[in-house]
């Protein structure tokens, strides 16, 4: 159940040029699973809440936390990249569907640019058992790749520009891996929309479920309105803040 409140800035963290990761105090936000997200309203100017996707929960804490990371991309992710330890954020959440997971399942994990911060919640969820590839448009946008090689199995790093990693796009690697071995459980996405469209193909091409985590601009965050609605397979239309983010691969309509 989704709730409001005034929560603590506990640590801030700058973790490239462009991203910066945020731990909350968040008593009562529980999340259902990894990949639901927070709305955040960024200074009072403003009055289209963000949505950023949660990272972690840490429930086990003397208090309830959460991290969650964003890039700046604009003057509301500005503001809120100047928030110091201590600050109070107006924060609504948890929101949206995320992955639906087996805590005993073997994940094959895909994360896109700032899509990546969501799988690493998925990772420790299944405790070391998957796998992750993440995709970065260069070196100097690289992040969490420690976490992951700490919570998963196995990583695998591509770039657009060969700067680290693979030289080259995420789905090449997921069909590498997929060709040795499909015994996943489900893969898992979360990224920009021309990712999840190719590596949604590779999946089907090796008959193994496909989880999608869609971004789309949003404005309520409740699907009150129609600011994030995508088109399914079957014509309808779904809101991703409220139905989403995540969704089966196939459910998605790719061709809009």
């Amino acid at each position: 159940m989704p709730i409001q409140k005034s929560c603590t800035v506990v640590e801030a963290v700058r973790l490239n040029a462009f991203a910066y990761s945020f731990t909350l105090e968040a008593e009562g936000m529980t999340p259902e699973g990894p990949d639901q997200f927070v709305h955040v309203k960024c200074g009072h100017s403003r009055l289209l809440r963000r949505p950023i996707s949660i990272c972690e929960w840490m429930g086990d804490e003397p208090e309830d936390l959460v991290s969650v990371v964003f890039e700046v991309r604009g003057d509301g992710t500005a503001w809120l990249s100047r928030r110091k330890p201590g600050d109070r954020l107006d924060v609504l959440g948890p929101l949206g569907r995320g992955f639906r997971m087996d805590r005993e399942g073997r994940y094959l994990l895909v994360g896109g640019g700032i899509g990546v911060p969501p799988m690493l919640g998925c990772a420790k969820w299944t405790a070391g058992r998957s796998t992750a590839v993440l995709g970065f448009r260069s070196a100097d946008r690289a992040m969490l790749s420690e976490d992951f090689q700490k919570s998963c199995k196995e990583i695998f790093l591509c770039s657009d520009d060969g700067s680290i990693g693979r030289h080259g796009f995420v789905d090449a690697q997921v069909r590498d891996i997929l060709e040795k071995d499909k015994d996943f459980t489900a893969v898992l996405a979360c990224g920009p929309k021309p990712m999840l469209k190719n590596v949604a193909a590779v999946a089907a091409g090796f008959g193994v479920p496909c989880q999608v985590s869609m971004e789309e601009r949003m404005a309520c965050g409740v699907g009150a309105c129609l600011g994030c609605a995508i088109q399914m397979a079957d014509g309808t239309m779904q809101h991703v803040c409220k139905d989403g983010p995540v969704f089966d691969a196939g459910e998605v309509d790719w061709n809009v």
